[in-house]
């Protein structure tokens, strides 16, 4: 692909960004039923645009491929950080792809497609001074160790701003950010940037995207036309003199996840273009280092992409809503919790991390991040992390939805529940006094109540993180002998000593040690039984295991059991793929219920046990044609039935009373 050297230039935008979803305590993105047949929401999006915006098809008027365009290759584009840090781990070739496109760029143009973000999605006109620096300041850091460069520009999350947050990134050397055209009082000619000059005197340049062209490709129908979309970007006439920028900006995850094809639209264009000498495609930065802005501009503030009132969509019930006639009366005693718990987090945090750092806000920025250095003390350690989920409990997800039931919400007051847990001998009191505020944010549902209901039903987990993990690594040093150091999450686990567990918090450094005892029972029941330092006992089944920890578990108890209760032929099928295992374990469950009572021996009900087991391990019902076979076998059996077959009734669907007749 080739670009021309025309005066119009073309910028296409993608902001790509998920809703943090990862456990807090454990930092593992465990699976959502929502999102099947995938694990969860990011892998799924990652499936369905992710993957797809890096090799999208370019297809001919036969539908046979022409092209594979790497499309971050050929647009400006910014990744939300707590995203990236999940596809660093889940997605690595979506990941190593990201930055090839950023490198290509660099290589054409001379400047990078990446842009920045603030670390975490936080409506920054909302927060705090401090809150700004320090959200910026790691994003930049973040960046810089993923990009391996400086950045120059970068996206506010929903574009919100005001002149406090546009002062903050131009100290922080950020050289341009993007806007809604509604953002500012009045817009330079011909699509062109325009200079701010901050309260402080600070100076940054803003690009306005073009509003009306970028509703269209979110929201259709250009997304779903590359031809109408081409037009309308050749569309406005060239001025008398000078370039014309054509610039669009809109979720990333249009390309894919919000619109199917939507990448192939996308790869249609880019050819398309690619194919003129009269347009240039670049990025925002390399257009800047031809042509620097000539025009002073002011901002409408505070003001955002996403809510015609300003910034109200994350403080009150503004009417922004996804479904008509919900309440989001809701979004302002939420904000009020967040914000007096994360200011008493806040002043906890300055007193005590005075101790361990000469400048403790200094430090949350150093080490908020990639978390404090080993060789501090644990409390040092711990209140970093502290800080880290007093700033993760803003993420702007939480109150732009239609309740706080929603997950969004609830994944919030996790991180406000994980930054208590760390306060220390306050903790209890300030929950308390969350507890009384969030009282006053209702649910539209009123089964799920308040947001002190909902805090305390489902922000706080079922087993602490800590018993879980040695759980989980006791669970498989005893299925699987010779099980060593394992990674859990954010946690280290490994043998301490004989019967043993330790495991250790990699951010904190803080360890606690077990002595653990797994037992199997019928039914494969496996409980690990932990007892702590001081005593305490507690006992973990297969279910409070990690989700690794857990799905290993079961499947070597599956392996142990499949070969007792499947013939060879099923065997062969299943490994074949000619059936389905859910189907096979039924058809062998059908095949093991005895047809007459001079077929029950104690082997073939030990297996129908056993398979049964399997049954329940797997969450599967019983199938009709096995309740049906044993009802015409308990039936034929007459008033004395063998009894091998006592409590099968029961274990087959059977009410205990079923067979208890009379007539007998």
């Amino acid at each position: 692909m080739t670009t021309g050297t025309g005066r119009r230039s073309v910028v296409i935008h993608g902001h790509f960004y998920q809703p943090p979803r990862e456990d807090p305590w454990i930092d593992l993105v465990e699976r959502e039923i929502s999102a099947a047949p995938f694990h969860d929401w990011n892998q799924r999006v990652d499936h369905e645009c992710y993957r797809a915006v890096l090799a999208a098809r370019v297809v001919g008027e036969d539908g046979s491929i022409r092209r594979i365009v790497n499309t971050l290759e050929w647009i400006s584009f910014n990744v939300g950080p707590t995203l990236l840090e999940w596809m660093e781990k889940e997605a690595p070739a979506t990941y190593r792809g990201i930055l090839a496109a950023d490198r290509a760029s660099m290589i054409r143009l001379g400047a990078g497609n990446a842009i920045a973000m603030p670390y975490h999605h936080t409506i920054l006109p909302l927060a705090s001074y401090h809150d700004k620096v320090t959200e910026v300041r790691w994003g930049i850091a973040d960046f810089r160790r993923r990009f391996g460069r400086e950045p120059v520009g970068m996206w506010l999350p929903e574009t919100a701003v005001d002149d406090e947050t546009l002062d903050v990134l131009a100290m922080e050397g950020i050289h341009f950010t993007l806007l809604a055209p509604h953002q500012l009082t009045k817009l330079p000619p011909a699509g062109l940037p325009g200079r701010y000059q901050t309260g402080r005197g600070r100076s940054i340049v803003i690009i306005p995207y073009d509003g009306g062209m970028s509703h269209d490709v979110a929201f259709g129908p250009l997304v779903r036309s590359a031809d109408l979309w081409l037009r309308r970007l050749l569309e406005p006439p060239l001025p008398a003199r000078g370039p014309r920028l054509e610039s669009v900006a809109t979720d990333g995850e249009t390309y894919g996840h919000h619109h199917k094809f939507g990448d192939m639209a996308l790869a249609a264009v880019l050819h398309a273009l690619h194919g003129r000498r009269d347009v240039r495609i670049e990025n925002f930065a390399s257009f800047l280092a031809r042509h620097p802005p000539q025009h002073d501009v002011t901002i409408e503030a505070p003001t955002s992409w996403s809510c015609a009132h300003g910034v109200e969509r994350w403080r009150s019930d503004c009417g922004c809503r996804m479904t008509a006639g919900t309440s989001q009366a809701w979004r302002a005693p939420l904000r009020d919790a967040i914000v007096w718990l994360t200011d008493e987090l806040h002043a906890l945090y300055g007193a005590e991390a005075a101790q361990y750092f000469e400048d403790p806000w200094a430090a949350r920025t150093t080490y908020g991040i990639t978390g404090a250095p080993s060789d501090l003390p644990e409390r040092a350690r711990e209140l970093i992390e502290l800080e880290r989920n007093a700033l993760r409990s803003f993420t702007s997800c939480g109150w732009f939805f239609d309740d706080i039931g929603g997950i969004e919400s609830i994944q919030i007051l996790r991180y406000a529940a994980r930054a208590l847990d760390l306060a220390g001998p306050t903790g209890p009191d300030l929950e308390r006094g969350f507890l009384e505020r969030l009282a006053a944010a209702e649910s539209n549902d009123p089964a799920l109540g308040t947001g002190a209901d909902i805090y305390r039903r489902s922000a706080r987990p079922r087993w602490p993180a800590e018993q879980r993990v040695a759980a989980g690594f006791a669970a498989m040093s005893g299925l699987c002998p010779g099980h060593t150091r394992h990674l859990i999450g954010g946690f280290l686990a490994g043998p301490s000593e004989q019967n043993t567990v330790q495991v250790q918090h990699r951010r904190t450094g803080h360890r606690t040690r077990f002595a653990a005892q797994v037992h199997r029972t019928a039914g494969f029941r496996l409980e690990i039984d932990l007892t702590d330092a001081e005593g305490r006992q507690t006992t973990l089944g297969l279910e409070a295991l990690p989700e690794r920890e857990h799905d290993l578990a079961r499947e070597v108890l599956r392996r142990e059991v499949l070969r007792e209760v499947m013939s060879p032929e099923d065997l062969v099928r299943l490994a074949h793929g000619s059936v389905a295992y859910p189907e096979a374990l039924r058809s062998a469950i059908t095949r093991l219920v005895p047809e007459s009572t001079d077929q029950v021996t104690a082997d073939t009900i030990a297996r129908l046990v056993r398979s049964l087991d399997l049954l329940a391990l797997e969450e599967l019902t019983v199938p009709f044609e096995a309740q049906t076979r044993f009802f015409r076998l308990m039936e034929a059996a007459g008033p004395h039935p063998p009894t091998l077959l006592a409590g099968l009734s029961t274990r087959l669907g059977f009410s205990r009373d079923a067979f208890d007749r009379e007539d007998r």
